[in-house]
């Protein structure tokens, strides 16, 4: 007679289930925003009407002379402003998105007392209604409090475990679950970790060739100066300065705006894993 085999084991899985969700704006917002930068400063800053004596060829670049207006006159930054004002307009839509995408991700109500109303439920051994709490809250720490929970009822009724096998296997539930959030949470907030210190650099490039002209325009003087091309020069290059420090400053503001409130979802979510690990462990011994 054959031997007898073990019966095959089915492998836990977690009750949340991958987010199915795009990431086209990862890629198609930077070729946008350099588009739309180039038009603002080709034909919003570059329009020949606000220049004195405006570059009638026209062209990538117009070489317009004696801007009417300080709008104009950011024109004079030169090729690298439109880089400027794409990464700037990159800092907005990935901050709104973020913010957006973060503000769901918190849920409704405080998460502390999310928390505290699930303990409640748990004490009184009432699963089902701290379950209805994390469908209430509809946000991160909801979803892997739910998690959680499915598991911890799981938990209740099986008998073929012992108390810390049972723990370990809610705690993992729990695991799981937070580790198809978080990746939610983070993304794209790499595109502001680097505009913060590539803005600077971009500008530090604008700066650069912006004394170079200066320069070059007082060698060709002989040093007596032509002051018009020197002006112009100069003021390439602070005007590049200006646009990546002002960018580079709101793109740290929006960054670390941002990981505050991941931070404070982060914490919620340990808080709910060692709620349910302890509820269990001291309730189901």
């Amino acid at each position: 007679m054959a031997e007898n085999q073990a019966k095959p084991v089915a492998a836990a899985t977690t009750s949340v289930q991958p987010k199915k969700s795009g990431n086209a704006i990862s890629w198609l917002a930077p070729i946008l925003c350099i588009i739309l930068g180039y038009v603002i400063w080709r034909f919003g800053m570059g329009n020949p009407t606000g220049f004195e004596v405006p570059d009638e060829a026209g062209g990538f670049w117009p070489h317009h002379k004696g801007p009417k207006g300080a709008f104009n006159a950011i024109y004079e930054g030169g090729i690298i402003v439109p880089l400027l004002i794409g990464t700037l307009l990159m800092t907005i839509v990935f901050a709104i998105e973020r913010f957006l995408t973060i503000g769901k991700a918190l849920g409704k109500g405080n998460i502390n007392n999310f928390v505290r109303k699930v303990q409640y439920h748990l004490a009184n051994k009432n699963v089902d209604a701290a379950i209805a709490e994390c469908d209430k809250q509809k946000g991160s720490v909801g979803n892997v409090m739910k998690a959680g929970l499915r598991r911890y009822k799981e938990m209740i009724s099986d008998n073929g475990l012992d108390t810390e096998q049972k723990v370990a296997s809610i705690q993992k539930e729990v695991e799981e679950a937070t580790a198809l959030e978080l990746p939610m949470l983070q993304k794209n907030l790499v595109f502001l970790s680097t505009i913060v210190s590539g803005a600077t650099l971009i500008a530090l490039l604008g700066t650069v060739m912006g004394m170079i002209r200066s320069f070059a325009a007082l060698g060709s003087s002989g040093g007596g100066g032509d002051s018009s091309a020197l002006a112009v020069g100069i003021s390439e290059a602070l005007y590049n300065t200006a646009l990546g420090i002002g960018t580079s400053a709101l793109a740290l503001i929006f960054y670390n705006m941002l990981t505050t409130r991941i931070d404070s979802i982060t914490y919620g979510i340990d808080e709910s894993g060692f709620t349910l690990t302890q509820s269990f462990a001291s309730l189901y011994k």
